[in-house]
């Protein structure tokens, strides 16, 4: 890099080799060394996933995914563009050089790029924990300058870089707002102090695997030690221990509550509305779409709410067949064709990929075998690859549906692909990869009030809330509005405070029990 833009760089390098900062030998060096890779950051992503909330965990996978593409987007093609000498180390002290010095092109700076992409991709998330990041990214950036081995304005280019790669994964994958600017219709209901008069079904096999959770029972016990808490185990009948928690709830004049995955919700929600009783919902599955919708993304969130009588109107979405006899609802979303396994392949890779990466992987996957289905929609003959309908207008549009601005908009909100438009397979395939299946001439999204399937002999079951059964010749879709009240706090909770206190619930409950 020459002129004068040149010059005021190596000015301010020569600057900084020559500044004295008191420890900064003892840290900036070694913290250097540790961003080599991206391992601090992926350290930092694990200790998200494992002791973090929700919102800690997309931030993880958010800021690994922004590191990813700014490192192939700086070390793959920028590096290449722009080659440029690394500084000579003369000026540097000999105690601040690194023990391997790097010998690709100086611009732009890698670890910058990885820093601010990291940091920029989990503020996008949960701005409190970007907040803690920044200073750590910060100080990798600028210790790149300090060991000698990079000029501030390849720092500069890479922080630039990094913080775009971050922007950028929000048009593949919008970030989940924030409560504060969900729409939520309050409503009140019963407070209850801790927790007398809830009734909670725990279902034990809900949430395998999900790092930094305590046991729900112990969770339940520590924010609401009063709660009865009926739990369902390998061998019982859900239906069965549900109805025996609204009998309990309704005797009581109390309250149903909830811990287990969207299926178990589901089971929950059509009881609670059927017999007039409010919905604790604990999030207690695996991906808990319904209680981040609902504002409750955390136990301590659903147990403020208890306490504090603060819930929200929720519709049901229900499912009938062609005589009008309900065959089931949904709280979430219903669906037939690709879409359940589409799903189900989704899943297995969100975790790893990203929501969006992994549901155009997933659909391409499943698209190559898949046959179209011929239905009536409406009254018209379609030939779909699926039908997708949530509860409610989901945001975005496409495959990859993260959140509902509201939970009683009295609306359904249907998606389709088609597949009688020319060289459909091939179309889909191509827009579900660019990014661009909703603007695509084969997808489209309506939000009605009703909807009337027929000719459904070639489905053999449809899918709703993560549960499936039969599929009858014909179906009617509509909506119950305002059905169910669900517990949600009015004001969204800070994660980190809440997760602070239930440590020191469990901290005192456990020195009581060593006095005992």
């Amino acid at each position: 890099m020459t002129g004068r833009i040149g010059s005021i760089d190596r000015r301010w390098f020569e600057r900084v080799a020559a500044a004295r900062l008191p420890g900064a030998e003892q840290v900036l060096p070694p913290l250097s060394a540790a961003a080599n890779h991206g391992r601090l950051w992926f350290g930092a992503a694990a200790a998200l996933a494992v002791t973090g909330g929700p919102a800690a965990r997309r931030a993880a996978r958010r800021g690994v995914g922004a590191l990813a593409l700014a490192s192939l987007t700086t070390n793959a093609v920028a590096k290449y563009a722009v080659r440029r000498r690394r500084p000579v180390l003369d000026a540097v002290p000999a105690i601040r050089r690194l023990a391997r010095a790097p010998w690709t092109s100086s611009f732009p700076s890698g670890h910058a790029a990885s820093a601010a992409a990291f940091a920029t991709g989990v503020a996008l998330e949960a701005p409190r924990y970007g907040a803690v990041l920044a200073p750590v990214a910060a100080a990798v950036a600028f210790s790149r300058v300090y060991v000698g081995v990079h000029y501030p304005g390849d720092v500069l280019a890479g922080c630039a870089l990094g913080a775009a790669a971050a922007a950028v994964t929000c048009y593949w994958w919008p970030p989940r707002p924030s409560p504060a600017r969900i729409r939520r219709t309050r409503v009140t209901a019963p407070a209850l102090d801790d927790g007398e008069g809830l009734v909670v079904v725990v279902n034990s096999g809900s949430g395998k695997g999900v790092p930094g959770r305590l046991p729900a029972r112990e969770h339940l016990e520590l924010l609401l030690p009063r709660a009865e808490i009926l739990e369902h185990g390998p061998g019982d009948d859900l239906g069965d221990v549900l109805d025996k928690a609204v009998a309990r709830a309704a005797d009581a004049a109390g309250v149903l509550g909830v811990c287990g995955g969207d299926g178990t919700v589901n089971a929950a929600a059509l009881r609670a509305s059927a017999a007039g009783l409010p919905l604790a919902v604990f999030p207690g599955g695996t991906l808990n779409h319904f209680a981040l919708d609902a504002g409750t993304p955390t136990f301590e969130d659903t147990a403020y709410a208890v306490r504090r009588g603060e819930a929200v109107r929720v519709d049901l979405a229900r499912v009938r067949d062609g005589d009008g006899a309900d065959v089931t609802g949904f709280v979430n979303t219903f669906s037939i064709g690709l879409y359940p396994e589409l799903v189900r392949k989704r899943e297995k890779l969100e975790g790893r990929i990203g929501k969006w990466p992994a549901a155009a992987v997933s659909f391409v996957e499943v698209l190559r075998t898949a046959e179209p289905l011929r239905i009536r929609l409406d009254g018209h003959d379609r030939v779909l690859w699926l039908l997708f309908a949530g509860n409610g207008q989901y945001l975005p549009d496409g495959l990859a549906p993260t959140h509902r601005p509201r939970l009683d908009d009295g609306l359904l909100d249907v998606r389709t692909v088609d597949a009688q438009a020319p060289l459909a397979r091939t179309r889909v395939a191509l827009s579900a990869l660019g990014g661009a299946l909703r603007r695509s001439h084969v997808f489209r999204a309506e939000r009605v009030e009703q909807l009337r399937l027929s000719g459904l002999d070639q489905v053999a079951a449809l899918a709703y809330d993560g549960e499936t059964a039969p599929a009858p010749d014909a179906l009617l879709l509509d909506k119950r509005q305002a059905a169910l009240t669900v517990y949600s706090p009015a004001a969204p909770l800070d994660e980190i405070a809440q997760r602070a206190r239930t440590a020191t619930l469990a901290a005192n409950r456990e020195r009581r029990r060593r006095r005992l």
